[in-house]
């Protein structure tokens, strides 16, 4: 069992930068991705960004690619989502996720946290 919780999240204006935490506790070697995706209101949950725990490859969405890094502290088991030059499209509630696959698709994790929200006014 994993346990993740977000943090970070808040009302920020465009152009501005946040830094989005997950913390994961109960990691077994099994969840050997952490991914963070993102839903807005009426929307799907579409894919951000994600990394391996091990050698640290990452992948992200185009909508964030340039904007958005994802990181990774493997002793504190903790992943980060710095987001630069915020948009009000990437207002949304924001989550983490652990999985094996290292996918941009939802089915390729196991485990969810609660969300966080940011809000990006224009």
């Amino acid at each position: 069992q994993v346990q993740l919780v977000e943090s970070g999240g808040g009302l920020v204006q465009a152009g501005d930068s946040l830094r989005l935490s997950c913390a994961a506790s109960g990691r077994s070697i099994s969840s050997s991705a952490m991914g963070w995706f993102r839903q807005a209101p009426g929307k799907e949950r579409e894919f951000v960004a994600v990394i391996r725990w091990s050698g640290g490859s990452t992948r992200y969405a185009d909508s964030v690619k340039g904007r958005f890094t994802i990181s990774r502290d493997n002793a504190k088991n903790t992943v980060y989502l710095q987001m630069n030059n915020l948009r009000p499209e990437d207002t949304a509630v924001y989550y983490c996720a652990a999985g094996d696959t290292g996918s941009s698709r939802r089915s390729g994790y196991d485990y969810w946290g609660q969300g966080t929200q940011v809000t990006v006014s224009s």
